[in-house]
């Protein structure tokens, strides 16, 4: 798929606003990341000096939900991204620039115990927010769409494997656990892509970026997204570690987080569903959009389901079909990926 931020007339025009909004002739512009959507974040550098623009093509990314979302953060403490000019109907923003790398390019071991407490500080900030009416719900119809992406797009579409009768029935009865797990948590406003790449490491921060998707969800959703990210993996016991803390703090806020034990699996179970998402999201981003660089990581989420499908003996079908299909369809095809 051919990307509309490249486009002739698109770049001329990004351009032109971008000048016109800066009142600098000599504004050039940048690319200062790449989104797995539409939308795409410009670097613009001139006399004022430096900022960010945001791209959302209209027909493709309406800008419109982002700047509803950041209004409502931002309306109740959290640090999120300046917006110093808009042009809504042509999909353009002028942001702040907060800076090159995201957090997930700075923490590390080091330091990853005092971010992470500052990045609990953000989270809960935005799950204490009421819900507002109309908001979109992570209940049974996403959480469906979600096993859908996993089963067409990782299993058929990118591995080739259908499965028979006997291990589809293993694998839907997991992810009916997972789903009613999923439902019976208390429900909070939720991020749903909470980690360190959506995290700038500013001094007054970290600053949220990527919320226009937020909806009610299950409180242990954001959390276990921050502390087992797409891109970055940690020990298991430090992050049962951070998971603690987390829910620590939660308590003293007030928060509805369960007993810890509880609690512990919850993220357990909703990292494996988030974990299952992914892999299919990747796989689509690949052969529909034609962005292979995601699949890269697809490693890092089977050893997620590594470390903790052996604590749940009830999600044995999925441990099973790990070791019969996945891992076998993996090895058969890492020799063409690595030939590309």
């Amino acid at each position: 798929m051919n990307d509309p931020a490249t486009l002739p007339a698109r770049v001329e025009q990004r351009l032109h606003w971008t000048r016109a909004c800066l009142a600098d002739e000599t504004v050039l512009l940048e690319r200062a990341s790449v989104d797995a959507g539409m939308r795409s974040y410009w670097r613009a550098r001139g006399r004022a000096g430096t900022h960010v623009v945001m791209d959302s093509p209209p027909g493709l990314e309406d800008v419109r939900p982002w700047l509803q979302m950041r209004s409502l953060l931002a309306g109740h403490g959290l640090r999120v991204p300046r917006v110093l000019a808009e042009a809504t109907d042509a999909g353009f923003l002028l942001l702040e620039d907060l800076g090159g790398p995201t957090l997930a390019k700075v923490i590390d071991t080091h330091t990853a115990d005092a971010w992470f407490d500052r990045a609990i500080t953000q989270l809960l900030l935005l799950q204490r927010i009421d819900v507002p009416e109309g908001f979109g719900h992570f209940g049974p119809a996403l959480l469906q769409r979600d096993a859908g992406l996993f089963d067409e797009w990782f299993l058929q579409r990118h591995l080739g494997i259908v499965l028979e009768a006997g291990d589809a029935a293993r694998l839907h009865a997991v992810q009916q656990h997972l789903m009613h797990n999923a439902l019976g948590q208390a429900q909070v406003l939720t991020h749903r892509d909470f980690m360190p790449r959506n995290l700038m490491p500013v001094a007054d921060g970290p600053a949220v970026l990527d919320f226009q998707d937020l909806v009610r969800g299950p409180i242990a959703y954001d959390p276990v997204s921050l502390f087992k990210d797409a891109f970055l993996s940690w020990p298991l016991p430090r992050v049962d570690e951070w998971l603690a803390r987390y829910h620590a703090r939660a308590r003293q806020a007030g928060l509805p987080v369960p007993a810890l034990e509880d609690f512990q699996r919850d993220a357990d179970w909703l990292g494996i569903q988030r974990h299952l998402k992914c892999l299919g999201i990747f796989s689509r981003l690949r052969y529909r959009d034609g962005k292979g660089h995601y699949l890269d990581d697809a490693p890092r989420f089977i050893g997620y389901l590594d470390e903790v499908l052996p604590r749940y003996p009830v999600l044995e079908g999925l441990r099973h079909l790990l070791d019969t299909h996945i891992r076998p369809a993996m090895a058969d095809l890492a020799p063409q990926e690595q030939a590309q």
